[in-house]
């Protein structure tokens, strides 16, 4: 039966190749906006329009239009910044920003408050620092992850390589971006070619990661494609291949839901980048392009089946998948502080509250970290989890003396719970948001830490998650605990993930309060502390206790 295509669909295949009237648009000098089909182009280009909703309603009243920015994502593979390139986004962000770096889960920088006259000038001088912004957003593969401490080991190197290599493969190679923003060329009717995606790109949005066992700092269950990384005398010899991770659901509509990924087989480190294509490929071909929320891999594999989906993609590449290798995870997260590499260097993983890089009177964080990229002759860079590592240090001390002069080692100081926590941006910019997130997240912190306190547990690691919506910008649906937005003030309750990651969560109360969310989690940090069994973690304990129980 014929189905219909979304009308994002007919946009792309109208777009010219991403081009649409984004130029028309910036152009237009009578509204702060971008017309409507250009405000889904620009999301390929790294950008989304957002506007104030703190101020939204008091603006229509005074029949104004709304108080219109952009957010512009950068893409930076694998998280790996120069110390020239942070500069550079830090001046950006104080010239045509709103004086904050936004470090996200995916190993990218946002800069939020952008204006629509300095789009052009706030992109060029971002590619001008050897960054990009192509691909940060958009039915195209986002942002490749992996673990960003490339110096741990060899083996971490070479899949720092491999996932470079996969993210420089699935750039797209339309000419449109660098005509509007970089003053390029303009290229002739149908000159124009999409090897690997097509004129219409993907369905949706694709995620990729890179993880090295038996960390589990990227989350590799949560992304369309995962390459978990498999060591044999000391080298990397190849990796598992896992597909089918999605976290994206809608509140009240049960065909959406977040899926956990599955590992399906083994390849060789040198077969990455072309299992990677056809996995793509495959789900360009096949991917619901009628409605978009049914429009990941999640829902493409379990529509017609993993064992369909290795056929296919195993016709594709000419080869079958070897059998999965053996691999245990045992931690997420970031380790904070110093760790010295296989190399003898210094390493520094710095905590950053809620990924917002930010000075305020007591902590000076932007500033700080300018004046470390200054005094630094290694890299900056951007973990999964929303903090900074300053990598490759040869002068330990001169690091430290900055930190304690602007403030930053006071922000170090923060229970394993703090550490591990994430949330996503929210209101007042993000216009999918249903509650706060990023501006609740240190106050609910503290509460919850007195909890956990009162129980024994100040340092015991739990994952918290909070999301401002149910579409998993922070990954809620992987953690022991998370609350995400329905509602101003209120929040779903779920519980019981794993500590390594390969486990959803389940929810255990719907549309809830701060004070019933805080009473039900004090009853269950006391009945954990009195009841846990031998080295079990609180997201088992959750499981077993609440979720199984039910």
């Amino acid at each position: 039966m014929a189905t219909t295509e979304s009308p994002v669909e007919k946009i792309k295949a109208h777009s010219d190749y991403l081009r649409g009237t984004i130029v028309a648009s910036l152009a237009d000098a009578a509204s702060g906006g971008l017309a409507d089909d250009d405000t889904q182009l620009s999301k390929f280009h790294g950008f989304y329009q957002q506007d104030d909703r703190d101020v939204r309603a008091d603006r229509a009243r005074r029949k104004l239009e709304p108080a219109y920015s952009f957010m512009i994502r950068v893409r930076v593979p694998g998280g790996i910044a120069t110390p020239e390139q942070w500069r550079t986004l830090t001046e950006i962000a104080k010239s045509h920003a709103n004086h904050s770096l936004r470090l996200t889960t995916r190993q990218a920088v946002q800069l939020h408050g952008v204006i629509k006259r300095d789009l052009k000038a706030t992109i060029r001088g971002i590619n001008d620092s050897l960054l990009d912004t192509i691909a940060a957003c958009g039915d195209v593969n986002r942002n490749v992850m992996c673990s960003p401490l490339a110096e741990l080991s060899g083996v971490h190197e070479r899949a720092f390589e491999v996932a470079a290599a996969i993210s420089e493969h699935l750039t797209p190679r339309t000419r449109a971006y660098h005509e509007i923003w970089l003053d390029g060329d303009k290229v002739a009717g149908g000159a124009d070619q999409e090897p690997i995606y097509g004129s219409t790109y993907l369905p949706r949005k694709f995620k990729i990661a890179v993880a090295i066992p038996p960390q589990n700092d990227v989350d590799i269950f949560a992304q369309d494609l995962g390459f978990i990384a498999i060591e044999r005398r000391g080298e990397l010899s190849g990796f598992n291949v896992s597909v089918g991770g999605g976290l994206g659901m809608s509140h009240g509509e049960p065909d959406t839901y977040p899926r956990a990924a599955e590992v399906i087989g083994y390849c060789a480190a040198d077969r990455a980048v072309e299992v990677a294509e056809q996995v793509v490929a495959l789900q360009r071909d096949y991917g619901d392009r009628s409605n978009r929320k049914h429009a990941r891999l999640k829902y493409t594999i379990d529509d017609r089946g993993i064992d369909w989906f290795k056929r296919e993609l195993a016709a594709r590449l000419g080869f079958r998948l070897e059998e999965a290798r053996p691999f245990r995870f045992l931690r997420r997260g970031d380790s904070i502080g110093w760790v010295r590499d296989h190399r003898g260097a210094w390493n520094l993983t710095l905590f950053v509250p809620q990924g917002r890089v930010i000075d305020s009177d007591e902590h000076r964080l932007m500033s700080g970290l300018a004046e470390i990229s200054k005094a630094h002759c290694g890299d900056l860079r951007l973990t999964p989890n929303q903090n900074l590592i300053v990598a490759g240090i040869p002068d330990r001390a001169r690091i430290g003396t900055l930190l304690d002069e602007f403030g930053i080692a006071e922000l170090q100081a923060v229970s394993p719970m703090r550490q591990l926590a994430l949330a996503c941006v929210a209101l007042p910019t993000c216009p999918l948001a249903m509650a706060e997130a990023e501006r609740y997240l240190p106050e609910l912190g503290a509460k919850i830490d007195e909890l956990l306190a009162k129980s024994g547990l100040a340092d015991e690691p739990i994952s918290l998650r909070v999301s401002g919506c149910p579409n998993g910008c922070s990954r809620p649906y992987l953690a022991e605990i998370a609350l995400v937005g329905k509602a101003p003030g209120r929040y779903n309750l779920f519980l019981g993930g794993s500590a390594d990651g390969r486990r959803l969560n389940s929810l255990v109360e719907e549309n809830i309060d701060e004070a019933r969310a805080l009473a039900r989690l004090d009853r269950l940090f006391s009945e954990f502390a009195n009841r846990r069994r031998e080295a079990e973690t609180f997201g088992d304990y959750a499981q077993r206790s609440v979720v199984e129980s039910s």
